[in-house]
């Protein structure tokens, strides 16, 4: 059990959900729209895009930590880490944090091997490319974490919304639906709005270590616009998703997840210490989670009515 929980931990696969949740919402829309709903095919496609996400994870600590980033957060007693601490404070080597990242890799890789032999080459293609988007993250050369441009953010949106959820459809279909897209947009959105609120955490540090994340690059206050404006294009995306049939009606109940987080924006100030940014960390996550999980549940009535 110690094993397991240093594993856990690692990889931060408390977070898991934000990947699960796409994943599920495209299996269920080709249930929903098409009738088709292979279990074993969606068991595995949960294994691989579980493992893509915690190898992602690990990915991002082991080359943060190899840039600097982590250390800088380490030794900033303002900032609030994000990574595991493991390889930091010497809990696992350089080898063994490495040789359990790659493992996940290969467990990705082969589900998604697997998938494109049932239901052909795009279950292989779309994990593919997650698997780059992941590596790429904050690996040179490309590192688009690392440029703040908004690279990392269109990598996010691509990663946990858009891939995920057509991937999940595809494997079931063996086809494309632009409902698919649309489905993914809010929880595509919702997810990097938590990934780009997670920077306001350590920003400092980020820019010491030469890591341009658009808070960074623009300062609390702009980002803290834009952070607003991510919730925004979510709650308008859920709305189009209605008026163009990929969810039903009552799916708008969803929205009433996004309260919590509104509030929070207004207890902020143009700028806050790293420790003020930790309710607006835990709304985000907590509304990325209830609004897929409402959504889940709403394609599940729509199936059965």
């Amino acid at each position: 059990m110690n094993t397991f929980r240093r594993f856990m931990k690692a990889s931060r696969m408390r977070v898991v959900p934000v990947m699960l949740i796409p994943v599920v919402l495209g299996a269920l829309g080709a249930y929903v729209w098409d009738g088709a709903f292979r279990p074993w095919l969606f068991l595995l496609t949960l294994l691989g895009a579980g493992s893509a996400h915690l190898f992602s994870n690990m990915i991002n600590d082991l080359w943060d930590f190899k840039n600097g980033t982590d250390g800088a957060a380490h030794e900033d007693v303002e900032a609030i880490p994000t990574h595991s601490g493991y390889l930091t404070n010497g809990t696992w080597s350089l080898r063994t944090f490495a040789f359990v990242t790659w493992l996940l890799f290969a467990v990705a890789a082969a589900s998604g091997i697997l998938l494109s032999l049932f239901s052909g080459v795009w279950a292989f293609v779309f994990g593919a490319l997650g698997g780059l988007i992941a590596y790429f993250y904050v690996a040179p050369p490309l590192r688009f974490g690392y440029r703040g441009k908004g690279y990392s953010e269109v990598a996010i949106l691509l990663s946990f919304g858009v891939l995920p959820v057509m991937g999940a459809y595809y494997v079931q279909t063996s086809h494309f639906d632009y409902r698919a897209l649309l489905l993914s947009l809010p929880i595509g959105l919702l997810t990097t709005l938590i990934l780009f609120n997670h920077h306001f955490l350590h920003w400092q540090a980020d820019r010491q270590a030469g890591k341009k994340t658009l808070v960074v690059v623009w300062g609390e206050r702009r980002a803290l616009r834009f952070s607003r404006f991510l919730l925004l294009l979510a709650v308008l995306a859920l709305v189009v998703d209605v008026l163009a049939g990929a969810l039903p009606v009552y799916a708008l109940l969803a929205l009433i997840t996004a309260f919590p987080l509104y509030r929070v924006y207004g207890r902020l100030q143009d700028k806050n210490s790293s420790r003020a940014y930790l309710p607006l960390m835990g709304a985000s996550v907590q509304a990325a989670n209830r609004c897929g999980a409402v959504l889940i549940l709403c394609l599940i009535a729509q199936g059965l009515i």
